[in-house]
């Protein structure tokens, strides 16, 4: 299969690259999909979907000794357990430098990350494209709202979210299946927020969720979220998007894809004639056998950090800093979103009240400081994601007792908690950097990635408002017994990392242009969140995909004229 000369090779088959190989197949194009991690398929092989905890030798819990020597790392993601921790990476096989603190969390398998994300799906809007311009960090994005729109309700129409349309002018609505529902104290607490603070609205998550499935998921097998709140095991269900169950197999049934698992890209192959990439080395996870790949297009997709290690790495006699990278931006502007902190409370209320199911998305109160007036001692803003639950039997099961008195108080739901974490934009900043070690490689012969890069100033006070702001929203809601949450994360922890190789108007200033393509190689586009210029506050991977969509329709219109 190397010698073949394939249209479009797309590396990586997560959320971005599951969504470059659709598009590129469905438009007749043939696709190769690299995947460094294993072939790992939908529903054959979610193993733990329905194991029980007793059908586990640690009943769910994975052994702190494999966490510690294997998982480090990956433990902070928060969901890593014994029902999924195979779709995480070996922290010890897979190492790279923290030259400061940064937890990479990672999932490589076919999907990527996609079996693993949270599925909240917001869109941006030209509050956030214009803020670098604005305040001047960063640079100006080189596109606006009415370049995405179009491509936004493209993306949630066959991916599925569920959501209101709230009427929020700077967290614009969306094609929204029908929402899922806020409990008696949620809707409550959103209620008082409202009434209390002017300005501040709590609204229901938008999730990628199939709450009413149409035609065009069926089609693919997907059927309705069943509130278990599981999404972690895979989903055998199909009712949360990820690559597995939706975009892969929308290319698959056109026979323009070809997938290669467990192929290691190592860079990206530079003819400096033509001006163009001519294909992609890559390394057998297994052999450790090297091979080249051609094609006349490549879509990087392989994750912000294993991205820019792929393009840093590919130096040439024009590009000895890294692919792409004239402007000497590659690497630089590393950004996260800031979980630091929150608070929890107790309500006292509702004692006859309960909630069906468990709904696998929480509430959300979007960004409101630094807007309409409402000034901050720091820079852009946060939003916030939590919800509300009553303890059920776990939460007693280690209580004194025995009989007929403790088994008639496991059957008594306990107490009302709400808890608001915070995430927060951080600002893009030229020191928060990644860069290749040029003493260790991996055992593919992979330069270790560096990471460089903390938290500002204005991140610190920008969590110290979180915390704040959560307790008095709470206790305006009537919650008493409430805690502040100072999470301590470290960068990285959101896992949503950003803006590596960003887009923007001046190629001296940023790697992309407007169209995810590379100013200095123009069959080159990067789609995943490496290209973001800025990361606003708002889950980032519904952005990804339009960005995917959008760079994928100009691709072709190039290629059909010729110009790539």
């Amino acid at each position: 299969m190397s010698d073949a000369v394939f249209d479009v090779i797309v590396v990586g088959s997560g959320i971005s690259g599951g969504w470059a190989a659709k598009e590129f197949c469905e438009k007749g194009l043939k696709t190769l999909v690299i995947e460094r991690g294993r072939n790992y398929k939908h529903r054959e092989d979610y193993k733990n979907d329905f194991a029980r905890p007793w059908d586990l030798p640690g009943r769910g819990y994975l052994n702190e000794d494999v966490i510690a020597n294997d998982y480090p790392i990956q433990v902070k993601s928060r969901v890593l357990d014994e029902y999924n921790h195979e779709r995480f990476v070996n922290d010890r096989e897979q190492p790279y430098i923290q030259q400061q603190p940064f937890d990479w969390i990672r999932g490589n398998q076919t999907g990527g990350r996609s079996l693993l994300w949270g599925r909240q799906t917001y869109r941006m809007s030209d509050f956030n494209f214009e803020e670098n311009q604005r305040d001047g960090f960063g640079t100006d994005w080189p596109i606006r709202y009415a370049d995405l729109e179009s491509w936004y309700d493209y993306v949630e129409e066959f991916v599925g979210v569920s959501g209101n349309r709230d009427g929020i002018p700077h967290l614009p609505d969306g094609n929204f299946l029908p929402p899922m529902e806020m409990n008696c104290l949620e809707q409550q607490v959103s209620a008082k927020i409202s009434e209390t603070f002017p300005g501040r609205k709590m609204i229901i998550g938008r999730a990628a969720h199939l709450t009413q499935p149409k035609k065009i998921h069926e089609e693919l097998g997907r059927g309705k979220c069943m509130y278990r709140n599981q999404c972690a095991r895979g989903c055998s269900f199909g009712a949360y998007f990820s690559s597995q169950s939706a975009t892969l197999p929308a290319a698959e049934r056109t026979g323009n894809l070809t997938l290669l698992n467990d192929a290691v890209v190592q860079r990206l192959v530079f003819d400096k004639q033509q001006g163009r990439v001519s294909g992609v080395e890559i390394v057998d996870r297994v052999t450790l056998e090297k091979r080249t790949y051609k094609a006349k297009v490549v879509f990087m997709c392989a994750s912000t950090l294993g991205t820019t290690q792929i393009l840093l790495n590919s130096t040439s006699d024009t590009f000895p800093d890294g692919l792409g990278n004239s402007s000497g931006t590659l690497g630089h502007y590393l950004m996260d979103h800031n979980i630091g902190g929150g608070a929890m409370g107790i309500f006292h209320g509702l004692k006859d009240r309960y909630y069906s199911g468990r709904r696998p998305s929480g509430i959300y109160v979007p960004r409101f400081q630094n807007l309409d007036g409402d000034k901050r001692s720091y820079l852009r803003g946060f939003g916030y994601q939590g919800g509300a639950s009553r303890d059920d039997w776990k939460a007693q099961a280690n209580d004194a007792g025995y009989g007929a008195e403790l088994k008639q108080k496991l059957q008594s739901p306990g107490a009302w908690k709400m808890v608001l974490m915070g995430f927060g934009e951080m600002l893009p900043r030229y020191e928060n950097a990644v860069s290749l070690d040029k003493q260790q490689t991996d055992r593919w012969g992979m330069p270790l990635l560096k990471v460089n890069t903390s938290w500002g100033d204005n991140e610190h006070q920008m969590t110290e408002d979180m915390i704040t702001s959560a307790v008095e929203m709470l206790s305006a809601s009537g919650l008493d017994n409430i805690v502040p949450i100072k999470t301590g994360n470290t960068p990285g922890t959101g896992i949503h990392e950003m803006g590596t190789a960003r887009m923007g108007r001046d190629p001296k200033t940023s790697v992309l242009n407007a169209h995810n393509q590379m100013h200095d190689v123009p069959n080159v586009f990067v789609t995943d969140g490496s290209a973001m210029a800025s990361g606003g506050c708002q889950n980032p991977s519904l952005t990804y995909m339009a960005l995917t969509a959008r760079a994928v329709d100009y691709a072709v219109k190039e290629m059909k004229t010729s110009r790539i």
